[in-house]
């Protein structure tokens, strides 16, 4: 008899029904669109030899993104690079010209974000009509008033961009006049919802 009742009792268990979806997982926030309006973004630059270090600034023009309280993806940020500027117009005259972003032909740089992972923004960058993969760290602060700070610098190789100007690796005998390739973009900006 015993064993007829645990008999009984298995195959019913087997022949329960099964439900073919997955257990249900608390809703995620539906994503909210933030906007980024003009911005100054800070440029570095440095030579190879020496501390000299101009810097200057660059405007973003506009940028979206969405954030669903976690993680910021799907953006894109546009930076007007006829905006490049430092306080030796000679020089920005310079970096405005063919040897370096060729604003006149390039006005506009694009960053597509396509998500921030672990504190690290991935994406595409668009510069000088090239288009490379980047990564860099990313803070997202939330503030009381329901806008996002973000900040965050980036280190690029401008190389990768086509930018070869007095960098010792196309260049050699450059001494004094060599150009790290190295230059880094820095910033600190407020994200406000629609």
């Amino acid at each position: 008899m015993k064993f007829l009742a645990l008999f009984l009792f298995l195959t019913s268990a087997v022949t329960q029904p099964v439900s073919a979806s997955p257990p249900r997982q608390a809703a995620r926030a539906a994503a909210t669109v933030y906007r980024v309006g003009p911005v100054a973004v800070t440029w570095t630059g440095y030579a190879e030899v020496g501390g000299y270090a101009p810097s200057g600034t660059v405007q973003l023009r506009r940028g979206r993104f969405n954030y669903d309280g976690r993680t910021l993806r799907n953006g894109r940020f546009e930076f007007d690079m006829t905006t490049l500027d430092q306080e030796q117009a000679q020089l920005a005259e310079h970096l405005r010209g063919e040897d370096f972003f060729a604003v006149t032909k390039y006005p506009t740089a694009v960053f597509e974000l396509q998500q921030v992972r672990a504190g690290v923004a991935i994406g595409q960058l668009t510069l000088r009509g090239v288009t490379r993969p980047v990564r860099f760290p990313l803070v997202v602060e939330p503030r009381p008033d329901g806008r996002l700070r973000i900040s965050g610098s980036a280190t690029l190789d401008r190389t990768q961009f086509g930018i070869q100007y007095n960098s010792s690796s196309f260049f050699q005998n450059l001494g004094s006049y060599a150009i790290r390739n190295d230059f880094k973009l820095a910033f600190e900006l407020t994200a406000v919802g629609e």
